[in-house]
């Protein structure tokens, strides 16, 4: 594993995290930003997108999974990239000494959990791959998915849908994150508590 491994895992994580969405002074980094590239669907008329409104049913399920799409190839092609430059080599030798003792999951799930704190729809569809590679067992599957599942979308969500609430906060708008990313490591490590007492006999062929 040479140089480019870890220049190829820095890109992916620099890319999926959402740090250069809005760098003050820098707004051309956007253009390497995941959420940025991934983009949004024009409106039809004011005040609703290619949705529509009102829609309910199967119909309207179809055509919001359309719309999850576009976000989750893009990000599934760019890993393909990535990892093919040694990405998830490079993610397996760093954070396998921080996850696994933590969570009990190795280092090559770390770009999954990087990407969901974004999109919970890419992260997912990474976190499955890993799956049916064989890169994973099903225990560290769900430890993920708790992880995941907790907070999900963490950044995305927080300054879009949560931004409604900031005019509320008696505390600096920071310490919320903060404490939606800790609460997500404490939900995976009860989860693997769990898995590891009192459903341990369900893992037992593993």
């Amino acid at each position: 594993m040479g140089p480019k491994a870890y220049i190829a895992l820095l890109v992916a994580v620099l890319f999926f995290c959402g740090a250069l969405s809005d760098v003050p002074g820098y707004k051309w980094l956007a253009a390497f930003d995941f959420t940025t590239l991934s983009g949004a669907y024009g409106k039809i008329k004011e005040g609703s997108n290619f949705l529509g409104t009102a829609g309910i049913g199967a119909r309207q399920g179809f055509l919001f999974a359309l719309s999850l799409t576009p976000a989750v190839m893009l990000a599934l092609g760019c890993l393909e990239i990535l990892a093919h430059y040694g990405a998830l080599k490079a993610a397996q030798k760093l954070l396998t000494p921080l996850l696994r003792p933590l969570l009990g999951i190795p280092g090559a799930t770390g770009l999954a959990l990087i990407t969901d704190l974004q999109s919970t729809d890419a992260g997912a569809a990474l976190t499955r791959e890993l799956y049916e590679d064989k890169l994973i067992t099903k225990k560290e599957l769900i430890i993920m998915s708790a992880w995941q599942y907790s907070g999900a979308g963490m950044v995305n969500n927080y300054f879009t849908i949560g931004s409604g609430a900031f005019a509320f906060l008696i505390a600096p708008l920071f310490i919320p994150f903060v404490l939606i990313f800790v609460f997500k490591f404490i939900g995976a490590i009860f989860v693997r508590f769990m898995l590891n007492t009192v459903y341990k006999g369900d893992f037992k062929d593993e």
